[in-house]
C-alpha cells in the first residue's frame, strides 16, 4: 500500500509536508500532526532535513489543538525555531485553567501563568514558585497595558506600545561618564539577544549629569527626543526585553517584564525588587524618562532610552538596534 507521508518524508517535499499539517490542523486531527511530528523527527537521525515541518508541527499544535496536545509540545527547549517560544504560543489561545492540569515543569507553569496574567486572566489563586519569575504575578496599577505577541498559522506579531511623539533636538556638550555602570548593565541585559544572538549592536552609559548630556556621551549631537511617562518607558522596556531582535530567540513578555523591573530597581539603587510596590511605582515616577530616536532607523528593532535622577544628578542613556 503506498504510504503518502512516508513519500513526502522520503522526497524531503518540505512545502508538501506543511500543507499536510495545515489540512490536519483544519481537520482537527491532532493525533495525525503528533504522528507526522514523530516520523519526521525520526527521519532527521536518518539524515533527511524535513526538521522544519516537524517544528511546524508542534507549532500549530501549541497555537490550535485542545489543550491537552498544546500542554505536551510545551516544555524548555521545545520550538527552537518557532517564531516565539511554545509556552507562549499557548498561552495566547488557552486559559490557565485549560492548561494547568497538563503542565508539570514548574518553570513552564509559571511563565504560563505570568504570560496569561499579562493578558487579563486572574490567575491570583495559582501556585507558582515566585523564585522563579520574581516579580508580581499580576500587573501592579501603576504598570502600562503590554502589548502582547499575536501568533497565528502562518506568522506572528509583536506589537509596540503607543508613543509619545518625538522633536529634533540639538544636544550640548557630553556629560562626565562614571565607571559605576550597573544600572547602565541592566539596560543592556534588556536587549542581549540583539548582539549576543544576532546582528545588533548596543551601548549604554552612565554619566554625571543629565539626560541630554548621557545622550550625548553615546555620540549624537542631535536626535528626536520627548520625555515620557514611566509607563511608557516600562513598556517599550518590556517590549524589547521579550525580542530576540532579528535573529535571536525570542524570550517572551514575562521575561521580558522581569528583565524592565530588574533595570528599573537597578536605576533607583535597589539590588531587588523592593516589599513595597506601591513606593517603587512612585520612586520610578520621581524618574525623568526620555524615548529618543537618532533619526537613521530604517526598519528592524531599536530601543533607544534615557532616564535621570534630577536629585542624584547621575542620568543613563542607552542605544539598541538590530535590523532585519
Amino acid at each position: 500500500m503506498t504510504d503518502p507521508l512516508r513519500d513526502l518524508i522520503e522526497s524531503s517535499d518540505l512545502a508538501g509536508l506543511v500543507r499536510r499539517v495545515e489540512r490536519l490542523a483544519r481537520e482537527g486531527d491532532w493525533d495525525g500532526i503528533v504522528a507526522l511530528r514523530d516520523r519526521c523527527r525520526e527521519a532527521v537521525e536518518r539524515g533527511k532535513q524535513v526538521w522544519a515541518p516537524a517544528e511546524y508541527a508542534e507549532y500549530r499544535l501549541a497555537l490550535d489543538a485542545p489543550a491537552g496536545h498544546a500542554a505536551a509540545v510545551v516544555a524548555d527547549g521545545k520550538g527552537r525555531y518557532g517564531q516565539g517560544p511554545l509556552w507562549e504560543v499557548a498561552a495566547s489561545t488557552h486559559t490557565f485553567d485549560d492548561l494547568d492540569p497538563h503542565l508539570e515543569a514548574p518553570t513552564v507553569r509559571a511563565l504560563v501563568a505570568h504570560e496569561r496574567a499579562i493578558r487579563g486572566e486572574d490567575v491570583s489563586g495559582a501556585d507558582i514558585d515566585p523564585s522563579i519569575l520574581p516579580v508580581p504575578l499580576g500587573l501592579e496599577p501603576w504598570e502600562p497595558a503590554y502589548p502582547v505577541a499575536v501568533y497565528g498559522p502562518d506568522r506572528a506579531d509583536f506589537p509596540e506600545a503607543e508613543g509619545t511623539p518625538l522633536t529634533w533636538t540639538d544636544l550640548g556638550e557630553p556629560a562626565e561618564r562614571e565607571t559605576d555602570e550597573g544600572p547602565a548593565d541592566a539596560l543592556l541585559e534588556l536587549v542581549r539577544p540583539w548582539w549576543e544572538d544576532s546582528s545588533g549592536h548596543a551601548e549604554a552609559v552612565q554619566v554625571r549629569g543629565d539626560a541630554l548630556g548621557a545622550i550625548r556621551a553615546l555620540g549624537p549631537r542631535r536626535v528626536r527626543i520627548a520625555q515620557v511617562p514611566p509607563d511608557e518607558a516600562l513598556a517599550a522596556m518590556v517590549w524589547a526585553g521579550a525580542s530576540g531582535g532579528a535573529h535571536g530567540r525570542r524570550r517572551g513578555t514575562p521575561v521580558g517584564r522581569v528583565n524592565a523591573w530588574w533595570a528599573a530597581a537597578e536605576l533607583l539603587g535597589y539590588d531587588e525588587v523592593p516589599a513595597d510596590l506601591g513606593g517603587f511605582g512612585e520612586e520610578l515616577a520621581a524618574l525623568r524618562w526620555f524615548r529618543w530616536d537618532p533619526g537613521d532607523r530604517v526598519g528592524g528593532w531599536a530601543l533607544h532610552l534615557a532616564v535621570e535622577d534630577p536629585d542624584d544628578g547621575v542620568a543613563w542613556a542607552l542605544t539598541a538596534v538590530d535590523m532585519r
